[in-house]
C-alpha cells in the first residue's frame, strides 16, 4: 500500500461531524451540571476528615505546641498586675526580677513553640498539596474520554494546580491560626471573669451577636470562592487552547480577537474578585467596629468599678490586655475565615473531580484480557452520543487476526465513531463488540489497551528527546528493542545525525522536528508496544513523497501479523485491504474487497472515480496524490 488513512482524527474520539458541536456539547454538560447538587459543607465533612485522619498525631503534637504556645502568650498581659499594683504601687522591688524572669522565659518558650509549629504544619500543608494533586491527576487520568470531550485542557489544569492550593489550610498554619485564636479567647475568658463577671458577660455577649454575623457572612461568600474557581479554570482553558493554537491565531490575524475573549474572561475574573474584596471588606468594618464598641464599653465600665474600688488599676490594666487577647483573635476570623471558606470551596470542586467514576470503575468491568489474537466482531452495535440521536445503526462486521478492514465514507459518516468503539474510547448504546470472545464492555480497558496501536495523521510527541518519545509505549524497553524499533521505522536516519543522538529534545508536540520525522517515532513508538490490534488513520497523507516512501516499510512491518483498521480517505492506497466498509450515515451500506465492490458499481464506485476524476484535475502537492492508473485494478 502506498499510503494510508482519513484525515479525520481520534484525538477527540470523533470527527467534528460525527459529535456534537462545542456549543451544543457545553450547553448539556451545562444542563447536567444545573441539575447536580452542589456539595455543602456537610458533604465536605468526610473529605476533611480523610485529610486530617492520617495526620491525627502530627495534629496533637501540634495542637499541645499550639497550647504551651497561647499559654506563654498570656504571661506578658497577666504580669501587669503584679507589676503596676505591687512594684509600682507598693514599691516591692523583690518582685520585679521574678515578673521579668517569667516574662523572658514564657516570650522564649512562645518563640520557640512558634517555629516548630511553623515547620510542623507548613510542610504538612505543603505535603498535603503535593499528594492531592498526584491523586487528582491520576484519578483524571483514568477518566473516560468522554469526560474529557466536555472538559477543556486548561479547566482541568486548574482543577490539579490550582483548585487544592487552598487545602493547605485546613492542615496548614491557617487551621492553627483558627483554633489558636479560639484558645486564647477561651484562656482569656476565663481570667476576665476572675476579674469581673458584669463586665465579661457584657462583653461575652456582643461577641456572639458577632459570630453569628461571621457565620452568615462566610456562607455568602463561599459561593463567590467557588464561581473564581470555575472562572479562573475557564480563562485558564481559554488561554491555553490559544497559546496551543498559536500558529493557527498568528495565519489568521486573530491575535486582537483572542486578546478580546482573553480580556471577556479577566474581566469576569476581576467582578468575582471585587465582589469578595466587598464583603471581605464590610466583615472588616464590621470587626472593627465591635472592637471600638467593646473597648469603648470597657472604658467606661472600667472606669466606674476602679473608682468604686472594686478594680485596682492594676487590675484594669490587666483586664484591657486580655479583653484585647479575647476579642482580637474575634477580628482575625475575618481574614483566617476567608482562607478556610477558600479551602472549602477548592475542595467542593476537588470533592466533584474525584467523584467522577473511572473508566474501569464499573461494576461489570472485571474481565483483565491476557495476549489475545485480534479477533474482533461488532454485533448489531448501535451507538449515540446524546440520547435520542443514534449516530451507528445496527453495525455488524469481524475483523480476524492478520487481516485489514479499511472504512471509507464521506465526512461524518460515522468511521471515527467506529474506530472509537474498537479503542474502547466510548460504549456502545446497544448491541456488542466482542474481542477474542469476550464483550469489550465487561473488560479493564487498562488491560486491553496494552495491547492496542494508534497511528495517527496528527503526530503527538511530548517536550523531550526522542528515546524519550519512542519508549512511551514500552518506558521498561531494553535498549536492543528500542534501536531496533528505530531501525525498522527509519528514526535513526535522521536521529543518529543528531548531535545529541536519541537524545535531541523534539520540543512541544515536536515543532523541532519535521512531519515525516515526528510521524517516523509515531510508527516507531507503536513497533515498539507490539500491539495486537492496529488503529491506522491516515498516517502518510500530508507528507511528501519521499517520507512517505520511507515511512511505508516501517508500516508494512507494523501490519504483519496484526488486526488492522484503516481510516481510508485516499481509496487508491486500500486496494490491498482484506474488507472495505462503506459507511453512510452510520451504516455499513457495501463491504468487500476493492475489486468486487467496483465491479458492483455503487457507492465505492462513485467515490473512487470521483476522487480519481478530482486527482487527475487539481493541483496536487507531492505525496498528496497518487498516480492515476489505466486499469482500476
Amino acid at each position: 500500500m502506498a499510503g494510508l488513512f482519513n484525515s479525520s482524527s481520534l484525538n477527540g474520539g470523533m470527527p467534528s461531524a460525527d459529535r456534537p458541536s462545542r456549543g451544543t456539547g457545553k450547553a448539556t454538560v451545562a444542563a447536567l451540571t444545573a441539575g447536580r447538587p452542589k456539595p455543602g459543607l456537610k458533604k465536605v465533612w468526610p473529605q476533611i476528615w480523610a485529610l486530617v485522619k492520617p495526620r491525627m498525631g502530627l495534629l496533637g503534637i501540634s495542637f499541645a505546641l499550639m497550647v504551651v504556645n497561647r499559654a506563654c502568650g498570656l504571661v506578658l498581659p497577666a504580669s501587669f498586675k503584679s507589676l503596676i499594683d505591687g512594684v509600682m504601687t507598693h514599691h516591692d522591688l523583690k518582685l520585679l526580677p521574678k515578673i521579668v524572669g517569667f516574662v523572658v522565659g514564657a516570650t522564649v518558650l512562645q518563640g520557640l513553640t512558634s517555629y516548630l509549629l511553623t515547620q510542623l504544619l507548613s510542610k504538612a500543608g505543603q505535603r498535603l498539596i503535593a499528594e492531592l494533586r498526584m491523586q487528582v491527576q491520576s484519578h483524571i487520568g483514568r477518566l473516560p474520554v468522554s469526560f474529557f470531550d466536555e472538559n477543556r485542557t486548561g479547566t482541568l489544569v486548574a482543577r490539579i494546580m490550582t483548585d487544592v492550593e487552598g487545602v493547605r489550610n485546613l492542615i496548614g498554619t491557617g487551621v492553627i491560626d483558627f483554633f489558636g485564636g479560639v484558645l486564647t479567647a477561651i484562656f482569656a475568658f476565663c481570667y476576665l471573669i476572675s476579674l469581673s463577671v458584669k463586665m465579661t458577660a457584657l462583653t461575652f455577649c456582643i461577641l456572639v451577636a458577632f459570630a453569628l454575623i461571621l457565620q452568615r457572612a462566610f456562607n455568602t461568600i463561599r459561593p463567590i470562592f467557588r464561581e473564581r474557581s470555575k472562572i479562573n479554570a475557564d480563562v485558564t482553558g481559554r488561554l491555553t487552547e490559544s497559546l496551543g493554537g498559536v500558529r493557527v491565531v498568528k495565519g489568521y490575524h486573530a491575535e486582537e480577537s483572542e486578546a478580546r475573549v482573553f480580556g471577556a474572561g479577566v474581566g469576569r475574573l476581576l467582578d468575582n474578585v471585587l465582589s469578595s474584596i466587598r464583603a471581605q471588606s464590610f466583615m472588616s468594618l464590621a470587626s472593627t467596629t465591635v472592637l471600638g464598641v467593646v473597648t469603648a464599653l470597657i472604658m467606661y465600665l472600667g472606669g466606674h468599678e476602679v473608682v468604686a474600688g472594686k478594680l485596682t488599676t492594676g487590675g484594669y490594666v490587666t483586664y484591657m490586655a486580655f479583653l484585647a487577647f479575647m476579642v482580637a483573635p474575634v477580628a482575625q476570623l475575618v481574614s483566617i475565615g476567608t482562607q478556610l471558606t477558600e479551602a472549602m470551596a477548592g475542595l467542593d470542586r476537588t470533592t466533584e473531580i474525584l467523584g467522577e467514576m473511572e473508566e474501569d470503575g464499573g461494576p461489570e468491568r472485571r474481565v483483565t484480557l491476557d495476549t489475545i489474537k485480534g479477533d474482533v466482531v461488532f454485533e448489531d452495535v448501535l451507538f449515540e452520543y446524546e440520547a435520542g440521536k443514534p449516530v451507528l445503526h445496527g453495525i455488524g462486521f469481524e475483523s480476524k487476526p492478520g487481516t485489514v478492514t479499511a472504512l471509507v465514507g464521506s465526512s461524518g459518516s460515522g468511521k471515527s465513531t467506529i474506530i472509537s468503539l474498537v479503542c474502547g474510547f466510548h460504549v456502545a448504546t446497544g448491541g456488542r463488540i466482542l474481542v477474542d470472545g469476550v464483550d469489550l464492555g465487561t473488560v479493564r480497558l487498562s488491560s486491553y489497551r496494552e495491547q492496542l496501536g494508534v497511528v495517527l495523521q496528527e503526530t503527538f510527541l511530548f517536550d523531550g528527546t526522542i528515546r524519550e518519545n519512542v519508549l512511551f509505549s514500552r518506558p521498561n524497553a531494553g535498549e536492543g528493542r528500542l534501536i531496533e524499533a528505530c531501525r525498522i521505522a527509519r528514526v535513526d536516519e535522521f536521529a543518529e545525525r543528531f548531535p545529541e543522538g536519541y537524545d535531541t529534545i523534539v520540543g512541544e508536540r515536536g515543532v523541532k522536528l519535521s512531519g515525516g520525522q515526528r510521524q517516523r517515532i509515531s510508527i516507531a513508538r507503536a513497533i515498539l508496544a507490539d500491539p495486537r490490534i492496529l488503529i491506522l488513520d491516515e498516517a502518510t497523507s500530508s507528507l511528501d513523497s519521499e517520507s512517505e516512501a520511507m515511512i511505508q516499510g516501517g508500516l508494512n512491518h507494523l501490519m504483519k501479523g496484526r488486526t488492522t483498521f484503516v481510516i481510508a480517505h485516499r481509496l487508491s492506497t486500500i486496494r490491498k485491504a482484506d474488507q472495505i466498509l462503506v459507511v453512510e450515515q452510520g451504516n455499513i451500506v457495501e463491504r468487500g474487497t476493492h475489486e468486487s465492490l467496483y465491479a458492483l458499481g455503487g457507492r465505492y464506485f462513485d467515490l473512487y472515480t470521483r476522487q480519481h476524476g478530482l486527482e487527475t484535475n487539481l493541483f496536487l502537492a507531492p505525496g498528496e496524490g497518487d498516480k492515476v492508473e489505466a486499469a482500476a485494478g
